[in-house]
């Protein structure tokens, strides 16, 4: 009997890769993969139509989704992570510092809940101190989770636009999001070094992206959601292995972030499973709800599908 092919979306990226070319296949089922050259669309088709079986999703994605009852969960194979000190940008030519931005105006590329602005708003509380209800985040675009409902200081930048031109303009302060470009510097000093020093002294390795798997087909294959992780687990295996090995060509900015974790910690830098991320996925849960994303956090585990809680990849 054939195995069955599940539809699945998710990046061609370093850890992914042996999915994709077949090196590695997974056990009991197949993954037909769906190339979806912009992701976040992928994640809005499976947030509002269930477009997947399988899917690559970003974490606060997720956790607004499931808080609004979606139909997917997620296991514990965590595809993408980084610092975020330097997703924040100003004009080149008008000085200011984090602390100035209360009072002032910070535009959000696409929606409130995106991960990275979340990431990047969380600095700003614990590092610099900014009181973020001091602040009105402007968005460019708008949720995945139709049903979410910023807060109050939370506004559309409206059309006729674009976040890089109301800054230029003096609209805005700072932005959140946007590719770095000439004329935009970021509001953080030596951003790089500020994420690894950030690592070095309390931990902070920030996760972005996850995979989720419909309900119904967990439901219906108890053992899906292991299998899945698996999958995922020994692709990523196979490239923190050559990775360390020093056997990637051409290695990306990504790579080069991945081994320096890895000198950093001395520890896998691409950690799977629930428990090696129990404190960063904690400390996520805390600023979706001080930041009004979450009504409340539930149980951390209950966010991850039974058989996969105690995995580790």
């Amino acid at each position: 009997m054939t195995d069955p092919l599940l539809r699945t979306c998710t990046r061609t990226q370093g850890n992914n890769e042996a999915l994709k070319t077949g090196e590695v296949s997974p056990t009991g089922f197949g993954f037909d993969f769906e190339e979806v050259p912009v992701l976040v669309h992928g994640f809005r088709r499976m947030v509002r139509d269930l477009a997947f079986d399988v899917s690559e999703m970003a974490l606060t994605t997720y956790l607004v989704a499931k808080a609004h009852g979606a139909r997917f969960t997620a296991v514990p194979a965590f595809l993408v992570r980084g610092f975020h000190h330097g997703a924040i940008l100003r004009a080149a030519d008008r000085p200011l510092t984090p602390g100035e931005l209360e009072g002032g105006r910070v535009g959000v590329n696409r929606g409130y809940t995106v991960t990275t602005g979340v990431w990047a708003r969380a600095v700003l509380r614990d590092e610099y101190g900014v009181d973020l209800s001091k602040v009105t985040w402007v968005l460019s675009g708008d949720e995945h989770v139709a049903e979410y409902r910023p807060p109050g200081n939370v506004e559309p930048l409206g059309t006729g636009r674009t976040l890089e031109e109301a800054l230029r303009q003096g609209k805005l302060d700072a932005v959140i999001g946007v590719p770095p470009q000439e004329g935009l510097v970021p509001l953080i000093d030596d951003p790089t070094e500020a994420g690894f020093t950030a690592l070095r002294e309390r931990g902070l390795y920030p996760i972005n992206h996850l995979v989720v798997v419909k309900d119904e087909l967990l439901a219906a294959h108890p053992d899906l959601g292991a299998q899945v992780f698996d999958a995922f687990a020994r692709s990523k295996r196979l490239y923190t292995q050559r990775l360390l090995d020093g056997e990637i060509e051409a290695p990306t900015a990504v790579d080069t972030m991945h081994r320096r974790v890895a000198e950093l910690t001395g520890a896998d830098p691409l950690p799977y499973g629930l428990e090696p991320n129990r404190h960063v996925l904690e400390e996520l849960l805390r600023h979706a709800v001080d930041q009004r994303i979450l009504e409340r956090a539930g149980p951390l585990d209950e966010l991850f599908a039974p058989g996969t809680r105690d995995l580790i990849g």
